[in-house]
Order: structure tokens, then sequence, then C-alpha cells
């Protein structure tokens, strides 16, 4: 999961994704995580906000750090890169080989809203961050069917 800083959308996405894999039972054949295009934050937890409705949903990202995308996210190792929008996805498309061009995708694609974008809640409301929730929730569930659908999620 990538967004800009790796403290509001990317890590609610990979809190998110997790608690769905686990719920499916899919929790110990997946690697789930997130980090930002830009190191603002290396290092930090999650905004306080995008943790606090994250809790109120049942989600825990307050072990979580930010990091910054590294090139080794590229190097094959990584199934998928999912962006929260779309200058995350052309910043990462710059950033590796044409050949693995195909595992970065917008999460919004797999809730069957292609070219949509999950917001960034950061100079935002309440609002905001639970319609990130929402959004995110809705991404992820459609992620995690497209695994199980196509049978491309790793044995």
């Amino acid at each position: 999961m990538v967004c800009t800083g790796n403290i509001c959308r990317s890590p609610t996405a990979e809190a998110v994704l997790r608690a769905q894999a686990e719920q499916r039972g899919l929790g110990d054949r997946l690697v789930i995580d997130s980090a930002g295009i830009e190191a603002y934050h290396v290092g930090a937890p999650p905004d306080v906000r995008s943790q606090d409705h994250a809790r109120r949903r049942g989600y825990e990202l307050g072990a979580l750090r930010a990091r910054q995308v590294a090139a080794s996210d590229f190097d094959g190792s990584v199934d998928w890169l999912l962006a929260m929008d779309r200058w995350h996805l052309a910043a990462m498309k710059r950033r590796c080989a044409p050949s693995r061009h195909g595992t970065l995708r917008l999460l919004m694609e797999f809730a069957g809203r292609a070219g949509a974008e999950v917001p960034d809640p950061y100079y935002g409301g309440p609002a905001d961050f639970e319609k990130v929730l929402d959004l995110i929730e809705a991404g992820c569930e459609g992620f995690l069917d497209a695994l199980i659908k196509q049978s491309i999620a790793p044995k």
C-alpha cells in the first residue's frame, strides 16, 4: 500500500487489508506492508487522527512506522504495489522497470472504480478520515476477491 508520507492512507490500508485477510483465512498467506513515496515521516507512527478513526472500526495502526518506498520494493519480491492516487502510481512507474509496471495498480480499481483515488485526509476533518476508511475497506475487499477469484494469492 503506497501513499505520500505513509502516515494516513497507506498505513490505514495496510491495517484494513491485514484484518480482512485474517477474516478470510488468508492472513498466514500474505505479507502486507505500506510505504510512502516521500521520506517526510520515516520512522513516525501513523497520524493520530488516522489511528483514532481506524480504532473505532477495529483496526490498530499504533505499532506501524512510516517508511519510504525502496528500490527493493520493485525487485520482484513484492507481488503488488497498490497506490492511493494517480500521483503515487506515476511516481512508482518512474522508479521501476517497465517489466514491473503490471504489479502497480490503484487500490480503487479493485472496488470497481477505475481511475478513482483515495483522497488525502491530512488537511481535512473527521468526515474525510471516515470517507478514506470507507474507500479503503471497499478497495481491500475487492483486492482480496480478485486474489481469490484469479487464484493469485501466494501459496
